[in-house]
């Protein structure tokens, strides 16, 4: 098996994954903008015995996504399963800004990444997909302040992507499926929400506890290996346990109704 993961520069989920994927014998491609951290994630695979190549990618730039895949197929003699996990930097104190950034990097680079690595699993006889997007793009509207309008978006757009795209099971033995995680105690996040008080947590609408990139690793093994599942949106609220959203839910649980407009 040959693995590769856009965004695995980082010390979040990125590498988890990674060093996931090469612990159960996998080959993998680390990707990202952070060449440093970059290599750091494959030094740490090649120490505990696995094998690792880095290839730096702007998932921005769609020839780059496509030279990146043409890595994985020269280094290791192609790919099975492709994650989609680059997402550009959280700005919630701008809302309003960097749209342009948010969805080009978590959207439209997925959606490169998507759309390359099909072609090469084609060639491989079939493999997965797995798009990581968010809980925030299952909500429709928001019960507390705060959020970042277009990484909603972004992932909203990437659930209605892999979801789109659950026939390629059936057609090229191609399985996409999405994990749609809540708060995940990375570099960042883990330092707000340690920052709260309980009540303060409630108040504000965090989570009671953070899910670790760990559990994000162990989520995103589940849906590239299991065969019976494309198509599907995994959705794992921090404070919950993990759960598929129905195929063909219509996303609203009840509706409320409006005085006659006729």
């Amino acid at each position: 098996m040959t693995v590769i993961i856009t965004g695995a520069g980082g010390a979040g989920c990125g590498r988890a994954i990674a060093a996931r994927f090469a612990r159960d014998g996998a080959a993998v491609v680390v990707s990202d903008v952070a060449d440093t951290g970059g290599h750091e994630t494959v030094g740490l695979i090649k120490r505990d015995g696995g094998r690792a190549a880095y290839h730096r990618t702007d998932v921005r730039d769609e020839h780059q996504v496509q030279e990146l895949i043409a890595f994985g197929e020269r280094t290791f003699g192609g790919i099975t399963v492709m994650v989609n996990n680059a997402s550009a930097p959280y700005h919630p104190e701008e809302p309003l800004e960097r749209w342009a950034d948010t969805v080009q990097t978590d959207l439209i680079g997925a959606m490169f990444g998507t759309r390359h690595a099909i072609d090469a699993l084609r060639r491989g006889g079939g493999g997965a997909i797995v798009n990581i997007a968010s809980i925030s793009g299952l909500w429709r509207g928001r019960t507390s302040p705060g959020g970042v309008p277009a990484y909603d978006a972004a992932k909203a757009g990437l659930i209605g992507l892999t979801t789109a795209l659950g026939g390629l099971a059936e057609s090229d033995g191609i399985r996409v499926n999405c994990l749609a995680p809540g708060w995940i105690a990375t570099p960042g996040p883990r330092e707000y929400w340690e920052s709260l008080t309980p009540a303060q947590r409630v108040e504000r609408g965090v989570p009671s506890k953070l899910l670790s990139p760990a559990q994000i690793a162990s989520a995103v093994v589940l849906l590239a290996t299991d065969r019976s599942l494309a198509g599907r949106v995994l959705a794992w609220w921090s404070d919950d346990e993990p759960r598929l959203v129905h195929s063909g839910d219509r996303g609203y649980a009840e509706f409320i109704a409006l005085p006659s407009l006729i």
